[in-house]
């Protein structure tokens, strides 16, 4: 990871190809995603910037001659770029990744709450997807979730909504993550952002979460339980720095952390939502803290 994060920095045209090499397939974007954080935080946002913008027009341009939609192409590739820059950018500016997640938290926040105000209709708005899936699901076999959808598109269209929000907010802090990755396995490094293992959430936003799920159970508000639910999801992240803690402090093996994230591949919501049980518990009772004192 040194080799590949130290050529990517050493010259501006080797950031430029990789990151137009990986915009060309979308299962490459989390690299691309990572590589503007690394050009972030090791030569500033300028540089990043200017090689973006060169990736950007170039793909443009090979786009047109290949004849593929072009305004797929850059909305697709914005959609990766813009996010990387913007957090990338909020961390270098706040110097701290803890602070930079604790702010993504509140963006994803907001994010569902404009969302389902400005969106009357949820289920107008998903009808194309809710379709397609429906279809999707008949044709390989299952049934009870395609019936589902037919019989209750409200909660699908909901489900879907919360689903966009989280998936997105997750993506982009892969982003940030890899690319804070790649940037601390420089042999020199232009400033220390903080460790992932030592993220915390922070209790105000698990009080917010609290609240919120309380008066959306009390009033039967699907706002108010919609953003609860991301800010829940947001714990997570907070689950996933207590394994790694662990195998810092010499209490969990590698293979036990790599088990973690092949679970989270093959369970998903089941998993995400174990690891947002530890890592909201952890916001409250500081298990990491409790167990350094203990040593």
């Amino acid at each position: 990871m040194q080799s590949v994060a130290t050529w990517l920095v050493a010259r501006p045209h080797n950031a430029v190809l990789a990151l137009a090499g990986t915009l060309l397939l979308p299962v490459l974007h989390l690299l691309s995603g990572a590589i503007i954080v690394l050009l972030i935080l090791q030569r500033g946002a300028q540089v990043a910037g200017g090689v973006a913008g060169i990736a950007r027009v170039l793909l443009t341009a090979v786009a047109f001659v290949v004849g593929a939609p072009v305004a797929q192409v850059a909305i697709s590739i914005a959609l990766t770029l813009v996010p990387s820059i913007l957090f990338g950018a909020l961390l270098q500016g706040t110097r701290s990744l803890t602070l930079t997640l604790q702010v993504s938290a509140i963006l994803a926040a907001v994010a569902m709450l404009v969302f389902q105000l400005v969106v009357d209709d949820l289920v107008g708005f998903w009808q194309p997807v809710l379709v397609e899936w429906q279809q999707l699901a008949r044709e390989i076999g299952l049934q009870a979730q395609a019936d589902f959808i037919a019989a209750d598109p409200e909660t699908a269209a909901k489900l879907l909504s919360l689903a966009a929000v989280i998936w997105r907010w997750l993506l982009y802090t892969v982003y940030l993550l890899l690319g804070y990755r790649l940037y601390q396995s420089l042999p020199i490094q232009t400033g220390n952002y903080g460790r992932f293992c030592d993220l915390n959430v922070g209790r105000v936003i698990a009080l917010v979460m609290a609240i919120m799920s309380v008066v959306a159970w009390a009033s039967g508000s699907d706002l108010l339980q919609n953003v609860a639910v991301v800010l829940f999801a947001v714990f997570g992240l907070q689950g996933l720095a207590n394994v790694h803690w662990m195998h810092v402090e010499k209490r969990l093996p590698i293979f036990a952390v790599f088990a973690v994230y092949v679970l989270v591949l093959v369970l998903q919501v089941l998993m995400i939502f174990a690891l947002a049980v530890v890592g909201y518990m952890d916001a409250w009772f500081g298990y990491r803290n409790r167990a350094a004192k203990q040593q």
